[in-house]
């Protein structure tokens, strides 16, 4: 049985998501991309209109003898506010939505069962909205995002939200990076 295993996430702007998990001991690899939209192959630019219905996502590749899918949802849970529909801060439109792309069945299931949890322990003052949903018509974005933040640590938005982000971050997980 393969310990090897991906799962979608779409939290916000994917540049700190991706960058955050590229830095978790266990995850193999963290690549932005797009989901669950309606159109073929799209671009960036295309996405971010709002018109393909996709999202900025990351498919985290991960070995889960060394992280559990669980301690996965926790660090994602802890990067973006699940209970903001189609925004995450500043960033406005379904492409921001957050949502958990399940590659199977059982994905789901700990996805569902994990959501469930927070409600029933009332960790936050409003409902979660992070949607669930099989992943679909998935494409790797653009080279020029890979890596984004580690390679434009000058950009403004790296600067005010990735970055105090991505700070916030490391204390929470310290345990959890990669040394």
């Amino acid at each position: 049985m393969t310990t090897i295993q991906e799962i979608t996430l779409g939290g916000g702007c994917f540049w700190c998501i991706e960058s955050a998990f590229n830095k978790v001991t266990g995850v193999v690899s963290a690549h932005c991309g797009y989901s669950n939209g309606h159109s073929d192959n799209p671009t960036y630019e295309q996405v971010c209109s709002g018109t393909t219905g996709h999202n900025e996502v990351v498919r985290v590749v991960f070995d889960s003898d060394v992280i559990s899918l669980q301690e996965i949802f926790e660090i994602f849970f802890a990067l973006h506010d699940p209970t903001q529909l189609n925004r995450q801060g500043n960033d406005k439109g379904t492409q921001y939505r957050g949502g958990i792309y399940y590659h199977n069945a059982q994905q789901q299931a700990a996805a569902q069962a994990f959501v469930a949890q927070l409600t029933e322990d009332n960790v936050y003052d409003e409902p979660v909205v992070t949607e669930i949903e099989a992943l679909d018509n998935y494409t790797q974005a653009e080279d020029y995002h890979q890596d984004y933040f580690a390679n434009n640590p000058s950009n403004t938005y790296c600067n005010l939200v990735v970055g105090p982000k991505l700070v916030k971050f490391k204390k929470t997980f310290a345990a959890r990076l990669k040394s």
